[in-house]
């Protein structure tokens, strides 16, 4: 009876180690793909937030468009564009490395990230050498997490072209319409930057009054504020801001 015991033990600790083998192979054979397929789903909710694509738009759809973007690498401290391999470049992981991160002050950091990477990514949409829009990747606080998307401006740095959130854990239906195209097409034309291009854009409770208001989402005060306070500290001068002066006075092509 024993001996059948520790038969049986031993082809179930054979099988277990067999389906580890299998399992962790699997996952080092997938991954290369996974990693192509978020660096396609990136692109694609740049194009899309760019309106360039919409989300109907095939592999094929997305890497044809995407020839109209020059990516780029930004020093936020200056505004400077760095060399580097942008593809490659994790922003999100930089954010959380002390030697490649910043810490906010508290007072200016109205998207409640508390860090952010030194080094950010930027995207340059052109059309025969000529920059048609500005793409810029922002993320800020929203109730119930870390809202992640791009932020579409016109070659003036003032005007909105378009907004997009590709990541988020808001409550689908109250913070979770930040998604809702509808809303997010409200953004388009409005205007991000004031006369001495500080940020005056704001997500408001109600509906919007001017050309710097953007409708507030029913039900989600803390969302509308989390995407105020995101979009706020992303044009400002703690972030983009330089950048935008830069290309603004022709420093950037």
């Amino acid at each position: 009876m024993k001996s059948e015991t520790g038969k049986t033990l031993l082809v179930a600790f054979l099988l277990c180690i067999v389906c580890s083998i299998l399992v962790s192979g699997a996952a080092v054979s997938l991954k290369p793909m996974q990693e192509a397929n978020k660096k396609l789903d990136v692109k694609k909710n740049l194009l899309i937030a760019s309106g360039l694509v919409d989300k109907t738009a095939t592999k094929e759809d997305i890497n044809e468009a995407y020839k109209n973007v020059r990516p780029l690498l930004v020093d936020l401290s200056t505004g400077d564009v760095v060399e580097g391999d942008v593809e490659a470049y994790d922003q999100k992981k930089a954010a959380k490395d002390a030697s490649k991160n910043k810490r906010i002050d508290t007072a200016i950091d109205a998207g409640k990230i508390r860090f952010r990477a030194k080094i950010a990514k930027a995207y340059l949409i052109q059309d025969a050498g000529e920059t048609s829009m500005i793409v810029l990747p922002v993320h800020g606080k929203g109730l119930w997490s870390t809202m992640y998307g791009f932020l579409a401006l016109a070659p003036d740095t003032v005007t909105v072209k378009g907004i997009g959130f590709y990541a988020h854990g808001e409550t689908p239906g109250l913070g979770g319409e930040i998604d809702n195209p509808s809303w997010q097409a409200t953004w388009n034309g409005k205007t991000a930057l004031g006369e001495d291009f500080k940020p005056v854009l704001t997500v408001v409770k109600g509906a919007a009054k001017n050309e710097t208001e953007i409708d507030g989402l029913s039900g989600a005060t803390l969302t509308s504020v989390g995407v105020s306070g995101t979009i706020q500290y992303w044009l400002g001068d703690d972030a983009y801001g330089p950048f935008l002066a830069k290309f603004r006075d022709g420093g950037i092509k």
